[in-house]
């Protein structure tokens, strides 16, 4: 493979995966880990990506982005997560679910089981089930809303929170990381998730591969705290030791 090729398919990687080594390129690539480390050094003085403690990352690492655009990305890996996640659901099931891509994508889902009992602050989801389930009992926290992502959040959710507990708790999170754990870019969004899990049975994580080995500025939970991870790729490394110590099923 010639080197700008190696390049490229480097640069696709990285923005994929989050986060890549330079042994875990080096060993894909079937190169050294110095070849990896000069390629990683032409794209970051390019502007392609980011190199970071014998690491790559991508160059925008800073957060999620606008909730429209973030629909769009990886929308298959959150069809295939939605739909294994179904089959943790039971009628009769009182659910905590927050706002997210992934868990917005799961709301179709959650709207084909019958006498669920859902506490979300996403008024999106709470359309999309409301819509389909008639027979759903939906509630709605209140609290400051924001109109990007269609969300309440704020001291008044948090506080109405209190008055519920879940069976199940289904969350969207922005970044997981063998040395951090559970993490979200937003302050508000993990302060509902954190809520969510202390009133939980049970806690899902939803979350595609893009957000792996990924750190961001505000922890949601250890996982000790969770139950189960559905994602579309199996972690490795760290992440993938992490989850197996802490007792995390993954599906």
């Amino acid at each position: 493979m010639r080197p700008r090729e190696r390049q490229l398919k480097i640069i696709d990687l990285v923005h994929h995966h989050g986060k890549l080594g330079v042994d875990q390129l080096a060993e894909r690539f079937t190169v050294s880990a110095e070849t990896i480390r000069r390629d990683l050094t032409f794209l970051a003085a390019q502007g392609k990506l980011t190199k970071v403690h014998g690491s790559a990352i991508p160059l925008r690492d800073f957060g999620e982005g606008a909730f429209a655009q973030r629909m769009q990305s990886n929308a298959e890996a959150k069809r295939v997560i939605a739909s294994k996640a179904r089959q943790l659901v039971a009628p009769g099931d009182t659910v905590f679910i927050d706002t997210g891509s992934t868990t917005l994508t799961m709301a179709a889902q959650l709207a084909t089981i019958d006498d669920l009992t859902v506490i979300t602050n996403s008024t999106e989801i709470a359309r999309t089930i409301g819509t389909a389930n008639s027979n759903a009992k939906m509630f709605l926290l209140g609290g400051t809303y924001n109109a990007d992502n269609r969300q309440t959040c704020g001291a008044i959710a948090l506080n109405q929170l209190g008055s519920f507990h879940a069976s199940i708790a289904l969350l969207a999170v922005a970044a997981l990381s063998g040395e951090a754990g559970v993490m979200d870019y937003s302050f508000d969004e993990a302060s509902i998730a954190s809520a969510m899990i202390a009133r939980s049975d049970r806690v899902v994580i939803l979350a595609d591969a893009s957000k792996f080995d990924r750190v961001a500025p505000f922890v949601v939970a250890s996982f000790e705290q969770i139950d189960t991870l559905v994602c579309d790729e199996v972690p490795v490394d760290l992440l993938a030791h992490q989850l197996e110590q802490a007792g995390v099923a993954v599906i």
